[in-house]
C-alpha cells in the first residue's frame, strides 16, 4: 500500500461522511427540529434580558 491507496481511501472516507451529513439534513426525521430552530429569533420572550435604554447612564 503506498500513499496513493491512503489517499484514494481518505477520499472515498470523506465523500461517505459528506453524503451522510447531507442524508441527515435532508431526511424527513430532521425537518420538525430544523423548522423550530429555524423560528426561534421570532419567539414570544423578545425582550427578555433586555436593558431598557432609559435606565441606561450616559
Amino acid at each position: 500500500m503506498d500513499i496513493n491507496d491512503l489517499r484514494s481511501i481518505i477520499t472515498v472516507a470523506g465523500l461517505l461522511c459528506f453524503l451522510a451529513i447531507v442524508g441527515w439534513a435532508y431526511g424527513r426525521s430532521s425537518k420538525k427540529g430544523f423548522e423550530e430552530a429555524a423560528n426561534l429569533p421570532f419567539a414570544e420572550d423578545d425582550d427578555q434580558g433586555a436593558v431598557p435604554s432609559a435606565s441606561q447612564p450616559r
